[in-house]
């Protein structure tokens, strides 16, 4: 789908899947940069979906990679949850694959909003509930809904997943902040396989796309990860907040 005689269209690709995997590691929701790039260069819809899902997964590999250091002492929490965001996301790839496409036409500018709008309150969301007491217990069994569910919208669509994770971890799992975000990257990373597996078998892949996105997402994601305490997320945030509403909205009316 990408016309190899237009330059401009590879570049504008790979940039976005840099930005993307680092935007992922540092405020999450890079995944609504490649969406909207994708639809730049020419594809439909539920192509771009399908493709922007299965090239994240270098991303969240490095997201991983780069955050390695907050995750021991999470191996009972990682165990569990990587279950159920594995379980959600089948669920969500199947039912992307199985209903009609004109019902991801009708849901996609919708999701696009919500995980737009959900990126805009984590903040705000953040300050409601406060670092969680890292000696507390987790709620464990409205954790693992929430993860299942989170994933679910993960294998559907997958914009904004990682904030919608994070959400998600710091309700329901009692530690610090910086090491739920690392296990977003884990969950990220689990729901990105399932996605890889399932859309490889059945879904409107570009691989030519995934081949020249996923090195940039990768390269992204790590370096994302290494300076995510010291760079400014505001602006970032904001960026992709008015980016994903302008998609959301120009879906809408097309």
């Amino acid at each position: 789908m990408i016309d190899l005689s237009q330059p401009w269209a590879l570049v504008f690709l790979l940039v976005a899947g840099l930005l993307a995997g680092a935007v992922n590691a540092v405020a999450g929701g890079g995944s609504l940069l490649v969406f909207p790039a994708l639809l730049g260069v020419g594809f439909p819809p539920l192509a771009a979906n399908v493709t922007n899902s299965v090239a994240q997964w270098p991303g969240y590999a490095g997201l991983v990679l780069g955050a390695r250091r907050e995750l021991p002492g999470q191996g009972r929490r990682i165990a569990v949850t990587a279950v159920a965001a594995a379980l959600g996301s089948g669920v969500g790839c199947i039912l992307l694959l199985v209903l009609p496409s004109s019902v991801f036409d009708a849901v996609v500018p919708v999701l696009v909003i919500l995980a737009s709008l959900t990126m805009a309150v984590g903040p705000w969301l953040k300050r409601r509930i406060g670092d969680p007491a890292a000696r507390g217990r987790d709620r464990t069994p409205a954790l693992l809904v929430a993860v299942f569910l989170a994933a679910v919208y993960g294998g559907y669509f997958g914009g904004a997943l990682g904030v919608v994770l994070i959400s998600a971890l710091s309700l329901f799992a009692h530690d610090e902040l910086r090491r739920l975000n690392a296990l977003k990257g884990v969950l990220s990373l689990v729901v990105a396989t399932v996605t890889v597996v399932v859309f490889a078998l059945g879904a409107p892949v570009d691989w030519l796309a995934v081949a020249l996105l996923a090195p940039t997402t990768l390269v992204g994601g790590y370096v994302g990860a290494l300076v995510a305490r010291r760079m400014p997320q505001t602006l970032l945030r904001w960026a992709v907040v008015l980016l994903g509403l302008a998609v959301g909205v120009a879906l809408l009316f097309t």
